[in-house]
């Protein structure tokens, strides 16, 4: 199995850890910030609902999910970068030698 140096892979799971506490960020905002200033955004409204109950109900759900599927392309970015490739990974797993 081809080793990472140190000095990359701390930079690898810097940036990883960033990227998730971003993303936490963002859930914690949309899902308690939105709904602690409900009255404030009670004025605005989605599909005929208040925009603070909408996001309650149903933002804060799709928001989730956009999360998700971005995570996943932008953690895919990031491992290309520093060369954790998965294709490699599943030839690994599979016992299949690499080439280099």
């Amino acid at each position: 199995m081809k080793k990472i140096d140190k000095k990359v892979a701390d930079a690898y799971f810097k940036e990883k850890t960033r990227n998730i506490i971003f993303y936490l960020v963002i859930w914690f905002v949309v899902s308690f910030g939105v709904v602690s200033f409900a009255e404030v955004f009670s004025t605005f409204s989605i599909n005929g609902f208040p925009f603070h109950y909408y996001m309650g109900a149903q933002g804060a759900v799709i928001i989730f999910i956009l999360l998700l599927f971005i995570n996943a392309k932008v953690s895919d970015q990031i491992d290309r970068k520093y060369g954790i490739d998965e294709s490699k990974n599943e030839q690994i797993s599979s016992g299949k030698v690499l080439d280099h």
